[in-house]
Parts: structure tokens; sequence; C-alpha cells
């Protein structure tokens, strides 16, 4: 895809998105927003993965750490080919395999369940280490909150990533500066990220979030990098493409009321509109 391709792409994951969320009338609709492109980009561009077969053994393998944000990580799928769109109108719905979080036992794509914070980046470093010894091609990518790694167990995960140099693993946080209680830097700051995961002997990137080239550059480093994990930092903004849900953490989770979803539809109707005149 080019870019022009990959910001339509994500565009119609963020449709999907607040689709979802308010088929639900509950979810996460900013970190899904803020990771849409992301998302895209990995699954569309970055990843071996193949929607026809998604236990293929060969595949790269997936860890949404901040399993909240499933709402995204759904989209992002159904668009890629994994199972219709029209399901995401059934996100939480009883009897529906869209959960509110990642199920690797029903939904199509997913490598691991996750949404107790803190927990997926272990399971994707566990991956890393069985495909090192395994003798094992594929690459494992997790995308992490910048809130998430508030917790303990993130560290201990960096900690064994780096001591078992597994190059084959690419740690993301997605850093829109805010979680569910306000500014990660009222609740608890992580900062400086990028210095602590240098410090914990990673490969580090900073990255901008929404931007494709700075995205593609930064995957094509972490590939070319040998005996040290790769951590990307991503800035972005949360609620990403609807005006009202931007940089606001009231947003973090909760879902569009009838007429909220109108004025978020057309926000990002307006901006596939612009898209398609480039």
């Amino acid at each position: 895809m080019n870019k022009s391709e990959l910001m339509k792409t994500a565009n119609e994951i963020r449709k999907g998105i607040v689709t979802a969320v308010h088929s639900a009338k509950s979810g996460h609709p900013g970190g899904s927003l803020s990771a849409a492109d992301i998302y895209t980009y990995l699954f569309f561009e970055e990843m071996n993965v193949d929607p026809k077969d998604p236990k293929k053994a060969d595949r790269d393998r997936f860890v949404l750490s901040k399993g909240h944000t499933a709402p995204g990580y759904y989209s992002t799928l159904a668009n890629r080919g994994f199972f219709p769109v029209e399901d995401l109108a059934t996100l939480r719905k009883t009897g529906s395999y869209l959960q509110g979080h990642p199920d690797m036992k029903h939904i199509p794509g997913v490598d691991m369940s996750s949404g107790s914070l803190g927990q997926g980046i272990s399971a994707a470093v566990g991956m890393a280490i069985s495909a090192k010894l395994s003798g094992d091609a594929y690459r494992v990518y997790t995308l992490l909150g910048d809130g998430e790694i508030q917790e303990g167990q993130v560290w201990e995960a960096a900690m064994l990533a780096a001591h078992r140099k597994l190059d084959n693993l690419v740690v993301i946080v997605d850093n829109n500066n805010l979680q569910i209680d306000g500014a990660i830097t009222d609740v608890n700051s992580p900062y400086p990220i990028d210095k602590k995961f240098e410090a914990f002997n990673f490969h580090v990137i900073n990255v901008d979030g929404h931007d494709f080239d700075e995205i593609a550059a930064a995957l094509k480093e972490a590939r070319e990098t040998k005996g040290q994990p790769t951590a990307i930092i991503a800035k972005t903004v949360k609620g990403k493409g609807v005006s009202f849900m931007e940089n606001q953490a009231s947003w973090h989770g909760a879902a569009p009321n009838d007429e909220q979803y109108e004025t978020a539809m057309a926000d990002l109707e307006k901006v596939g509109e612009a898209l398609c005149q480039k």
C-alpha cells in the first residue's frame, strides 16, 4: 500500500471503532483511535499474516497488551479480512464472539487473550523466546499503553527480553499521555519512557504514531537491529480523528450516544473525502 491507501484504511478502521463502541454502548474508543495508524501499518504492511490461514505456523505474532482497546484490534482484523466488518456491530453483545477483550479461542487472527494490564508483553516475550528456541523466523509485536507501563510486570518482561537478546521482538508504546484517570503525568508518570527502555538494554526509537513514514522507518530499523529487542515509543493523540474525543481522558472508556455517533462519523467521512481528493 502507498501512504494514501494506508491513510484511507486507517480512517475506515476508525469508523469501525466508533461503530462498534456505539453499538455496544460501552468500550474504549480513545486508545483504539490513537493506535489506529499503528494497527494499520502492522497488519497491512509489516506483518506476515494471512486472513485465509490465521493459524499458519510461520505467521508473525501480535499481542495486544492493552487489551481494553480491542475495538481497534477488531476493526483492523475485520478490515484485513479475518472476519466480516459487519460483525463489529455485535461488539460486547450476548452471544457475539467479539468480547470486550481479545479472545484467542474464538476470534480469527487473535494470537493471545489479553486484558489484565501488564501481562500481554510477558506473553509476547514468551513467544519470541519460543521462536528463538525452535529456530523459527517469525517476529513478535506487542502494543502497550503508556498508562499500562506503570505496571511492574512490564519491566520484568523487558528485563528478560533484553537478557535473552530477543531481536525478534518489537514493543510499541502508544504514548497518548492519557489514561482512565487523566494525564499519565498526574497519575503516575512513567517519563522518560525512552530512557527507561534504553536502561533495560532495548534499542529505542521515538516516532510520531500518526506518521506512516516514521512508523515504516522505525519498523525497518527494528528488523535490522540485531542482539537487542526494539521499543518504539509512538507519540499519539488519544481519540485521534474524532473532534470531540481528541485529547480527552473522558473518552478512555465511554461510548458515544446517537448524536455523538453521527458527529464522529461525519468527522471521519470528511477525512475520507479529503483523502480521496489527494
